[in-house]
This record gives C-alpha cells, structure tokens and sequence, in this order.
C-alpha cells in the first residue's frame, strides 16, 4: 500500500501547489485493474489556505478550505483529521492544488495513501 507523507511550504499568494508532482504514483498504475481506495489527509498552519483534488478527468473536492491548527512537519493522523477518500482508477493523474489565499506564508501538511482494490 503506497504512502506519500509530504510538508508543502507556501508563500504569500501562492497558488497551485502540487505535491504529489513526480511521485511514482501520481498515475495509477495501470496493473491495478479494479483502481484504487485513495486516502488523503491534509492539515495547515493557517486558516487561509484552500484545496482542490482532481483524479483523472474527475474533480473529487472542489476548492475548499483546508483544517488549520496544524504544526509544520507534522503529519496528519484519523484521529484529529478526516479523510478525503475517492476511489481512483488505473491510469488517472492524481493532482492536487493548493492555494494559499490569505497573504500570508503557510505549511500544508499531509499524507496520501492508495490501496490496490
């Protein structure tokens, strides 16, 4: 079951960011045949910050707030976080923007996790 923990620094206005660029799993492979269970926990360091998730040519969550309260570096856990989860399929582009809104620098914090189905 591939994981990705990542720690995205964002400056002031920034817009776009794409952690999960060249992962080895930004595509699905393909030798999944049924897909895969994504889930996705993410946590910032400010309230001002905003989230879109794209899975192939399917837009799982539209630009939305992320939870704040987090600390730098650390990464979410179920416990204090709720799960994004989608069902992605074999060949899908897994893309996530990440926008900082409020003009001022931030931490996005977060961990992606596919399961084979």
């Amino acid at each position: 079951m591939p994981a990705l923990p990542f720690s995205q620094a964002l400056v002031a206005n920034q817009l776009g960011a794409n952690p999960l660029a060249g992962w080895q799993y930004e595509y699905v492979p393909a030798a999944w045949g049924a897909g895969a269970v994504a889930k996705l926990l993410t946590r910032a360091t400010t309230i001002n910050t905003r989230l879109t998730i794209f899975s192939g040519s399917t837009t799982v969550q539209e630009r939305s707030p992320i939870q704040g309260g987090g600390v730098a570096g650390t990464t979410p856990s179920e416990l204090n976080t709720t799960p994004t989860t989608w069902l992605a399929m074999p060949g899908d582009r897994l893309k996530l923007s990440i926008d900082e809104v409020g003009a001022a620098v931030a931490t996005v914090d977060g961990i992606i996790i596919l399961e084979p189905v």
